[in-house]
């Protein structure tokens, strides 16, 4: 006789009890019964044991980042109320208008800081408490923001209205309204036409000495200054020279015969040799920037005195600070010394003006014999932001890279009347990419360049 036995104490794989058919012999139950079914599943367990021990592990570390997280939050809360605290002041400043940007720059620095270890903490905790912390540094973070944009907008409107002003009130201490109208070929305005290079000539110092000026004498005080032309190459890592070269006649320059040499310095080190590619002859002297400093030099010819003079403004720019760039920044470049009609000028940068073009007009008193800052002018062009810049007829030009054989100046500042022209397109055709200086001189309205070792000269148009 068959019976159908149900066992209740084994289970299947899929967790369903077995069915197994046994038959009554002798008064007793027989069934076949297959154990293997109830085989102890060792994989399976291993499989379960590695998690058990990788969750004791995970809890074990997330345990210690929440014992870390308990005791920094009473520090993240006491600077997030010190944050608030020192913030209060600011609401009062902000309507009168007192705090700098800079103060809010700092503070947004912080709360920076702040936001990501509250994050953190309330990435591990995610409580009611880590909840509002991140709700209140969200609004401080927005209250930053709005007020940095407003007041960045409302400084640099004021920065650009006292910029015009105190331009306006240099341009009133001497500068008559017919300011261009000193000299007849300035009554035309701006420079409308540059011509070829009318000469080319490699340095008489050679072709290695990259840096450098060079021109015709720029102010004619004797005959014998009329027909003058000079080269100033800078020996030392073309950046520091102290020597000077000087030739009577064009035909000796053209030549490189004749030369006089000046030594204006004892060494390229000393506090009176020459920085930059940066000096002008004019008159019995020779100005360029001194030394490491923020200083222009006069060197006198026949006296060889040395009179200086710094430049005004806040934090000048020397010894590489604010070089000529654009395309390959001109070492050392920071202080550029010009001539023109109206007399000598110092093109520059300063921290103050945000690294822009300022230019200061200098004035030689042979009385007093002194060096002196008459007045100074700033810009709105950034001065990395262009190749080189010359003066001409009391304008400021700014040149820049186009390429390797092209040169152009773009743009044009007048002092007399405050107003800025960056629709220039005027070409000045080049040798070589590298440009050291450009210069202007009013006694043949020509301008020179000093082109990688080449001297090219053009001619200019009004």
């Amino acid at each position: 006789m068959l019976l159908l036995l149900i066992l209740l104490l084994s289970f299947t794989d899929d967790s369903q009890t077995e069915r197994v058919w046994g038959v009554k012999n002798n008064g007793s139950c027989v069934c076949e019964v297959n154990s293997s079914i109830w085989s102890f599943p060792v994989v399976k367990y291993e499989a379960v044991l590695q998690q058990v021990l990788y969750c004791e592990d995970s809890v074990g570390n997330m345990q210690e980042q929440v014992g870390l997280s308990h005791q920094r939050l009473p520090q993240i809360q006491a600077l997030f109320t010190n944050m608030t605290a020192r913030l209060q002041p600011y609401q009062y400043l902000h309507h009168q208008g007192l705090y700098t940007d800079l103060s809010l720059r700092l503070m947004g620095q912080e709360l920076s800081q702040l936001e990501t270890d509250i994050s953190a903490i309330h990435s591990q905790l995610n409580n009611s408490q880590t909840q509002k912390l991140s709700k209140e540094v969200g609004k401080l973070r927005t209250d930053i923001d709005r007020k940095t944009m407003s007041d960045t907008i409302n400084m640099k409107i004021v920065k650009e209205k006292l910029r015009y002003l105190k331009n306006s009130a240099e341009s009133c201490k001497s500068i008559p309204q017919d300011f261009r109208g000193q000299g007849r070929h300035c009554l035309k305005g701006l420079i409308t036409k540059i011509s070829k290079p009318v000469t080319t000539k490699i340095s008489p110092n050679g072709k290695s000495y990259v840096s450098g000026s060079w021109g015709k004498q720029a102010q004619m005080d004797s005959d014998e200054q009329k027909t003058s032309y000079w080269v100033q190459s800078l020996i030392t890592s073309h950046i520091w020279g102290n020597t000077l070269h000087v030739y009577q006649t064009f035909e000796d320059f053209m030549a490189s015969v004749n030369q006089k040499i000046f030594t204006f310095a004892p060494a390229h080190n000393h506090a009176n040799a020459i920085e930059g590619p940066s000096a002008v002859l004019y008159g019995e002297a020779l100005y360029y920037h001194c030394y490491r400093s923020a200083d222009v030099c006069r060197y006198d010819l026949k006296t060889e005195d040395v009179k200086r003079v710094t430049l005004p403004g806040n934090g000048v720019g020397f010894n590489n600070k604010f070089p000529y760039c654009y395309y390959d920044c001109q070492a050392n470049s920071d202080v550029d010394i010009e001539a023109d009609e109206t007399g000598l000028w110092a093109i520059y940068a300063t921290v103050g003006n945000h690294g822009n073009l300022v230019v200061s007009h200098l004035v030689w008193d042979s009385e007093g014999a002194t060096l002196n800052v008459s007045q100074t002018w700033e810009t709105r062009l950034f001065k990395k932001a262009v190749s080189n810049a010359f003066m001409a007829c009391g304008v400021l030009y700014a040149t820049r890279y186009v390429d390797n054989i092209i040169e152009e100046v773009f743009y044009a500042f007048d002092p007399a009347t405050g107003k800025e022209d960056n629709t220039l397109s005027l070409s000045l055709e080049k040798v070589s990419k590298e440009v050291a200086s450009v210069s202007y001189n009013p006694t043949n309205r020509q301008i020179y360049m000093y082109n990688n070792g080449y001297l090219l000269a053009y001619q200019a148009h009004f």
